[in-house]
């Protein structure tokens, strides 16, 4: 028995060795390690641009745009004279421009290229309708802040007048004193001038009255100095324009009022021109300069300059777009869209 027992015992731990030898090793646990730690400097800033100068300021000043109804070099000389007026009393840097016609002054005035617009009805409606600007001032003339239009023609032109200028009133109708012009060619300021083309034309139109297509010369004082030198329609057979425009060129041609003869003039229905502001003019600038011109206004001083700027201007008055509320209506009633005119 001990022998067989020593037998089975080294069988036993022979078996265990080679179960052993069989067995895989044992793999260590891995050990957990945190990752590295990269540093990175922080990202450099994106260059920006510095921002724009303070509206009014000598790096960008305000633009004052002149509509081109009175002559380029009145309204340069008169225009600068103001806006030198309104930078004293405001400490604004204000420069002046006259844009080619009104068109371009609307989207001058659209584009941030010009800040404050003296602009004409018609233009103000087409330039608010677009959002480019807003009324803040009307200008008055002979106590009005309305006016009326006027058709001339050359006294030698051989046209009738329906005009009594002693009494300052018309003498017949639209439909009858206007009949002469039929195929006769017209001298217009502008296509948003109210009183230099969309009005006169289309009375005209309203009473089937066809003329030739009209000589553009832009600016009622030019109309009137074509009508001057047209005894036999060299440019134009009759024009129209505010009334009464004829004064505007009475330094240059102290006969006018012989030459130039008025046939026949509208009620004074039209609001006169106005002082509107940009959209993106803050709106402490617009109270501040709106101020200034109407204190201007208010002195014998400014009242000169204002008269001497060009529009003949007596004098300011606040008004907002309800201003213009009536105009539009008429503008409807005579079917004339001002959207159509803007090109």
């Amino acid at each position: 028995m001990t022998k067989r027992l020593s037998v089975l015992l080294a069988l036993l731990v022979a078996l265990t060795l080679v179960l052993s030898a069989c067995s895989p090793a044992e793999t260590p646990a891995p050990v957990m390690t945190e990752p590295p730690v990269v540093v990175t400097e922080p990202p450099a800033p994106e260059p920006t641009e510095p921002p724009a100068p303070e509206l009014g300021t000598p790096e960008n000043p305000l633009i004052m745009a002149l509509a081109p109804s009175a002559t380029s070099q009145e309204l340069q000389t008169g225009g600068a004279a103001i806006a030198a007026k309104l930078s004293e009393m405001t400490g604004l840097t204000i420069e002046t421009v006259v844009p080619s016609n009104y068109a371009a002054m609307i989207e001058a005035m659209g584009a941030g290229q010009a800040h404050i617009g003296w602009l004409a009805p018609v233009q103000y409606i087409v330039a608010h309708g677009k959002g480019y600007a807003d009324v803040a001032l009307s200008t008055i003339r002979n106590g009005s802040d309305q006016y009326g239009f006027q058709y001339v023609a050359n006294a030698a032109a051989g046209f009738t007048s329906y005009y009594d200028e002693a009494t300052a009133t018309t003498t017949a109708d639209a439909a009858a004193a206007l009949a002469q012009f039929a195929d006769k060619k017209p001298c217009w300021t502008d296509p948003l001038s109210a009183s230099g083309y969309v009005l006169p034309s289309g009375l005209l139109t309203a009473n089937g009255i066809k003329t030739k297509s009209g000589a553009w010369v832009q600016g009622h004082p030019t109309v009137i100095k074509s009508v001057y030198l047209s005894p036999k329609g060299e440019i134009c057979d009759f024009g129209a324009t505010f009334i009464d425009a004829r004064s505007n060129v009475a330094a240059d041609f102290p006969d006018v009022n012989d030459v130039v003869k008025i046939i026949w003039v509208s009620e004074p229905f039209i609001p006169n021109d106005n002082v509107s502001f940009a959209s993106n003019v803050p709106a402490d600038l617009r109270e501040t300069l709106a101020q200034a011109l109407l204190d201007l206004a208010a002195t014998e001083e400014g009242i000169t300059l204002l008269k001497n700027g060009g529009y003949s201007i007596q004098g300011l008055k606040a008004v907002d777009d309800t201003f213009y509320d009536a105009f539009r209506v008429y503008l409807e009633a005579s079917g004339i869209d001002p959207t159509t005119l803007f090109k």
